[in-house]
């Protein structure tokens, strides 16, 4: 930007945020630490002025805003320390699909669509037996609390424009089918009315809801959920780490997109391969 555009830029900035901070010349002036001629000098439109790092800062405190969007830097006036704050933070998990969080989200995005990677299996494709036994270690929430979140996710996603996609590790799915590792001690009927439950799942919903498979020794994801353009969230455990900024969310959004290009399994055959895997065990 040429200096006579951006000292033009910081005059008008300067004035816009005097009139609506409701200050005088004076006051600014005396805020910023000088005299109000050099207040004058910087809002007079004859002048193309610029003022220096620090009477910059000092205006910047004063008004409430950052020195970058004053200089036309930024076009926020925000902080980055409140942009931050506005566009990322931290939000407790309580790590059940019966989570007010994750349904509070499901409701701000309704109309758009879901992306999401599960920590395990996809809560919506669980039975309630598998609910019921993960729900023995909360003390704090029940399965009927469960049940109630995944019906109405369920319903969610029978309403027109309903558009959800889905992406699990294969090995995942193989580890259910086995009974190994987190499926460890769970009932071979369990798993088996399991593994019909969600084949079943992704043939009926099909194609509001898109399940795909890909190999984790190929391409990793944490677990993550993506709402629309609004937000996306990534599960750490006892946080979800949220982000708000469109360039993070939609870096999110690729990155989950990438997922689909690289599965083993498109969604159109996702039931009929799980189970495979489960007659194969």
């Amino acid at each position: 930007m040429h200096k006579n555009e951006r000292s033009e830029l910081f005059r008008t900035r300067l004035a816009a945020r005097l009139a609506l901070n409701g200050m005088s010349r004076s006051a600014l002036a005396r805020a910023a630490g000088v005299d109000r001629s050099t207040i004058a000098q910087l809002l007079a439109s004859d002048e193309v002025r610029l003022p220096n790092a620090h009477l910059a800062a000092e205006c910047a405190q004063a008004l409430g805003v950052s020195a970058d969007w004053l200089l036309g830097l930024s076009d926020r006036p925000e902080s980055a320390a409140e942009v931050l704050s506005a566009n990322f933070r931290m939000e407790t998990a309580q790590r059940t699909p019966a989570d007010e969080q994750i349904i509070a989200w499901h409701q701000e995005a309704a109309g758009h669509k879901i992306r999401h990677v599960p920590a395990m299996l996809p809560d919506i494709l669980k039975t309630e037996a598998v609910l019921e036994w993960e729900y023995a270690a909360f003390l704090d929430k029940t399965p009927e609390q469960a049940r109630g979140a995944m019906h109405e996710t369920t319903e969610w996603l029978r309403a027109p424009g309903s558009d959800y996609e889905i992406c699990v590790s294969i090995d995942k799915v193989r580890s259910m089918a086995r009974g190994h590792g987190y499926w460890e001690g769970l009932d071979r009927d369990v798993r088996a009315e399991q593994i019909e439950f969600m084949a079943d799942g992704c043939a009926r919903l099909y194609p509001s809801l898109r399940l795909y498979l890909y190999d984790s020794k190929k391409v990793f994801s944490a677990p993550i959920s993506i709402f629309g353009r609004l937000l996306a969230a990534v599960y750490v455990g006892q946080f979800y780490l949220v982000y708000r900024d469109s360039k993070q969310v939609s870096a999110l959004t690729e990155h989950f997109d990438t997922l689909v290009r690289e599965s083993e399994v498109e969604a159109r055959n996702a039931g009929k391969i799980i189970r495979e895997i489960f007659d194969q065990v």
